[in-house]
């Protein structure tokens, strides 16, 4: 299975971008889908994440701007950023995370998006 993260760009602050990331087929027994930021010198973090039940949780730092959603039929995860903030120039990973036989966590990784904010 192969991710295709898409949305990044340059965009001024408080300024707008949506990423997606689509699955290249159905991935069985989701259990929660994700949006992970690396900034350069810095760790990867989780940004944002939504369950196979639609529960959502944000990092701290982009409660109230950013907003993730999913639509299964299209095997697909997207985030919304609402205004943008220099802070937030990073690239951007989604994730997709299924059960697999024997208790097996499977992780799938997108290829990453760059967004950069700045004027």
């Amino acid at each position: 299975v192969q991710l295709q993260a898409s949305g990044g760009g340059l965009v001024q602050p408080g300024g707008s971008l949506r990423l997606s990331c689509t699955a290249s087929r159905r991935i069985p027994a989701i259990n929660a889908l994700g949006w992970y930021r690396q900034a350069p010198g810095r760790p990867r973090e989780l940004v944002a994440v939504i369950t196979s039940s639609d529960r959502t949780n944000y990092a701290d730092s982009v409660k109230g701007r950013f907003t993730i959603s999913r639509d299964s039929a299209k095997n697909s995860v997207y985030l919304q950023l609402n205004n943008l903030k220099p802070e937030d120039t990073a690239v951007y990973y989604c994730n997709m995370e299924a059960s697999g036989s024997g208790g097996r966590v499977h992780n799938y990784w997108g290829q990453g998006t760059l967004v950069t904010v700045s004027s």
